[in-house]
């Protein structure tokens, strides 16, 4: 029995195709491209001289003790906004899962975030936290905290981290509300007749059951991280206060907009690039083998 799907046009499958990798040759491979070969260029303060400097570019950024600094802060920050953005969407999806009053409305509350735009919901939490005219954050000062996300490194690292999470979770709930509603309940009602209290169900049964969204959704939050937070930093802290909040694609903005040096910038997104493919890549490698499908 022949499983495989026959085509009886030869050219009818590239046609189907042809949409799709014009779109990925266009906005992937193309400005991938782009970056590379201007990553192994140097301009002059006025843009009017290029030379081709090989990997000078690369040597001067990974010399660069800010550069340093920003890795350490995107390690930080990335993995912070992982988990933070993954447990209560999986909390509140292990909520929305069961046998509750307006489930539907609840639902539908929690997925709105997802639709607001990161630079807008950077400004949300502006209004939220500022210690001027910020409710929350007039009401941390009445409570003597020195509250001060402008002046404060940590505290504006904590505000941009919950920002940044706070977009993600609507996004992480849906993923593991559809994984628990394919559970077959039967398993779930063998292992309550068996004595498993929740806890044990939930560890010994829903979560290795969940194993391949969580896998999937590590995958996405860890390049959200990395990629799509850029509004929130700019709109809540444009990297400051200093330099404490500046993460490596911010710090490409910085380089590339700011302070025109192109041929730093490009070997900066190469760079980011690079480490984004290779953490991916190790991922699938070695978290990949635990999860069970």
């Amino acid at each position: 029995m022949q499983k495989r799907v026959i085509f009886p046009n030869k050219i009818l499958p590239y046609a189907l195709l042809a949409p799709q990798i014009a779109i990925t040759v266009l906005f992937f491979f193309l400005p991938a491209g782009q970056a590379i070969w201007q990553s192994l260029l140097m301009q002059d303060a006025f843009g009017l001289r290029v030379e081709f400097v090989w990997f000078e570019n690369f040597a001067r950024i990974l010399k660069d003790p800010n550069y340093l600094a920003a890795i350490k802060t995107t390690v930080v920050f990335s993995s912070a906004v992982t988990v933070l953005a993954m447990a209560p969407a999986l909390l509140l999806a292990l909520m929305a899962d069961r046998q509750i009053r307006a489930a539907d409305t609840f639902k539908t509350l929690i997925v709105w975030p997802y639709a607001v735009a990161p630079a807008v919901a950077a400004v949300l939490w502006l209004f939220m936290f500022h210690p001027s005219i910020g409710v929350v954050g007039q009401l941390l000062i009445q409570m003597g905290v020195k509250w001060n996300y402008a002046l404060d490194g940590n505290q504006a690292m904590l505000l941009v981290i919950l920002a940044s999470a706070w977009k993600q979770v609507s996004y992480n709930f849906l993923f593991f509300l559809a994984g628990l509603q394919s559970i077959p309940k039967s398993i779930l009602e063998a292992a309550s007749i068996d004595g498993a209290s929740a806890r044990t169900r939930f560890w010994t049964v829903i979560f290795p059951l969940l194993s391949p969204t969580t896998f999937f959704l590590l995958v996405v939050n860890v390049v959200y991280a990395f990629f799509d937070t850029f509004g929130t930093i700019d709109a809540l802290t444009k990297g400051g206060p200093g330099t404490s909040t500046v993460t490596l694609i911010y710090r490409v903005y910085v380089d590339g907009n700011n302070n025109l040096n192109f041929g730093a910038s490009a070997a900066q997104s190469v760079i980011l690039m690079a480490v984004v493919i290779a953490l991916t890549a190790v991922q699938f490698r070695y978290i990949e083998r635990k999860v069970h499908y």
